[in-house]
């Protein structure tokens, strides 16, 4: 269980995150939907240790883990993959998936996890040897995943996988992360595809303006007449 418990973040004057509260499970994908500004990246930074809270706990299982160094978190088993991707332009898709097992020391583990990248994304295997900068956007974004598997998480934290991608390139994405959370894994997603992400995810949290506006089954909220008119265009 990754839970957030009434945690602010500020950006010097500007408090973006004004107490929010927030369970996910593993073995299921919580997702966090809202406007632009609604806080939910800097939710997701704040669980990796990118930025600071002002106030408030993070908890993954027994451990309190706001304040701790980004590099143990990840080590705890939480990982992160950022908005934009941010693959190595000028490292190889090899260099790149093998950069998220920096930490590690299992190189059976490691070669396992490799394999299973692969299987997931096969054009990456086919490209392998080319630089991150000619791969498409679809392909930098699998990219970026597979890295984070790589580190041999047990939560990814997803910041808008969906972002500028083809639609059959979003369904085979958005394929894989339910396949990672059907294997006992946790997805915590920010997604602006606002009615994929309540499709495919067990609990939903709608986010405005630093706030939880609305929260429960993702089914439900779907039905919601302020969720349909404001993020469904219904």
């Amino acid at each position: 269980m990754l839970t957030l418990k009434n945690i602010v973040v500020k950006y010097g004057g500007i408090q973006a995150v004004k107490g929010i509260t927030i369970e996910a499970e593993e073995g299921s994908i919580t997702t966090l939907v809202g406007a632009n500004g609604a806080g939910k990246s800097s939710c997701l930074c704040a669980i990796s240790g990118l930025v600071p809270l002002a106030a408030g706990e993070i908890w993954y299982k027994d451990k309190r883990i706001d304040g701790i160094k980004p590099a143990e978190i990840l080590r705890l088993g939480i990982a992160q993959v950022p908005e934009r991707r941010g693959v190595f332009p000028r490292m190889s898709v090899y260099d790149n998936l093998m950069s998220g097992a920096y930490l590690r020391k299992d190189r059976e583990g490691i070669q396992r996890d490799l394999e299973r990248v692969y299987q997931f994304f096969p054009i990456l295997k086919d490209r392998r040897r080319q630089m991150g900068k000619d791969l498409s956007g679809g392909q930098q974004q699998m990219l970026a995943i597979g890295r984070a598997i790589l580190s041999n998480p047990k939560f990814l934290l997803l910041d808008e996988p969906s972002l500028g991608l083809a639609p059959l390139v979003v369904d085979e994405v958005f394929d894989v992360v339910q396949k990672f959370a059907q294997s006992g894994y946790g997805v915590l997603l920010v997604e602006q595809n606002v009615n994929l992400a309540l499709t495919i995810s067990k609990r939903a949290y709608v986010l405005e303006l630093g706030h939880v506006a609305l929260q429960g089954d993702p089914h439900e909220l779907r039905n919601n007449d302020h969720v349909r008119k404001a993020y469904l265009g219904i």
